[in-house]
């Protein structure tokens, strides 16, 4: 399954144009409320130098870099865990998201700090709804002594402290990056013009270079994947085909054998891995294996960043 990114925010504030800079796609941009009903989605590739280098070495036929899942949801607006707004079918876009960006209007004259309180309060306010019909539900089936009731009323009391509680999706405990629309600041901020890198994304290389330009937004996709807590393996098919893939820190093989066929799951007998920088230090991989560099592993063994892997089902 593809991890997702939800860019989300108040009306206006730029949703938009960092969604079609950053993916490249095309997708309506107007100066009024509500222009993205239906979210847009896109994938946008992760640039990662060691699979260039990985090109380098190999020559493969194709090269394919891991990716990430972009989606423009519409602006929320204060009371749209009411429903506001169309404010319901908007977080429910927001459930379905691993992590968020947020972008906050920095050009205009006005309180930056309230553009983060409405949506954070809005997210936690749904959550506070979503978990009283939970508790409701489980009162009627086991009690209220019930230690699931229990559990669920402790988690609605910390809310805001963002205690731990992956299991049940909540929308305050998603990650969130604070992207600032708006002219570089020398605050810890991110900031980035996201009508100037949609112009620039739309300018070709040539162009780039003869105006001496270059857009941030490679170095905003790395934040995001750092934000979901991501590393990188690569595989190498026959010398035909070196990809990337991004997978969860701490997974195991077998969820990486998944992400590249789902039939490699059942079917996996064991992987043939070699690090990265082992993978520098030789020729080929017939070398790789002659010298002892590669190691065979389990289906217990943890993926590490950088693992170039082959998979024997």
């Amino acid at each position: 399954m593809s991890l997702k990114i939800g860019i989300i925010g108040l009306p206006n504030a730029g949703k938009s144009t960092l969604f079609k800079a950053i993916t490249k796609k095309k997708v309506l941009i107007a100066s009024y409320p509500f222009t993205t009903i239906n979210p847009n989605i896109g994938v946008t590739e992760v640039l990662d130098e060691r699979l260039l280098e990985i090109q380098k070495k190999i020559k493969p036929k194709e090269t394919v870099p891991a990716t990430l899942e972009f989606v423009d949801i519409a602006g929320l607006i204060e009371g749209a865990h009411k429903g506001e707004g169309l404010g319901n079918q908007f977080l429910s876009h927001i459930r379905e998201c691993d992590a968020l960006v947020q972008v906050i209007d920095a050009f205009k004259e006005k309180n930056i700090a309230e553009d983060k309180r409405i949506i954070q309060e809005e997210l936690l306010m749904k959550d506070v709804e979503t978990l009283e019909r939970m508790i409701e539900k489980i009162q009627k089936k086991e009690g209220k002594n019930s230690k699931e009731v229990f559990r669920l009323e402790k988690i609605k009391e910390n809310l805001k402290n963002k205690e731990s509680c992956n299991d049940l999706q909540l929308l305050s405990s998603k990650p969130v990056l604070y992207l600032y629309n708006g002219p570089e600041n020398k605050d810890d901020y991110f900031y980035l013009d996201l009508k100037t890198e949609e112009e620039i994304t739309e300018l070709t290389d040539e162009e780039r270079k003869e105006l001496n330009l270059s857009s941030s937004l490679d170095r905003l996709i790395k934040e995001c994947y750092n934000l979901l807590d991501l590393i990188t393996f690569f595989t190498v098919v026959g010398g035909e085909k070196a990809q990337a893939w991004a997978l969860k820190r701490d997974e195991n093989i077998i969820t990486a054998a998944e992400k590249v066929h789902t039939d490699f799951k059942e079917r996996f007998i064991r992987g043939e891995v070699i690090s990265y920088d082992d993978f520098l230090e030789i020729n080929s991989l017939q070398e790789a294996r002659s010298t002892g560099k590669i190691k065979t592993v389990g289906r217990d063994y943890i993926v590490q960043d950088g693992d170039i892997i082959e998979f024997k089902i």
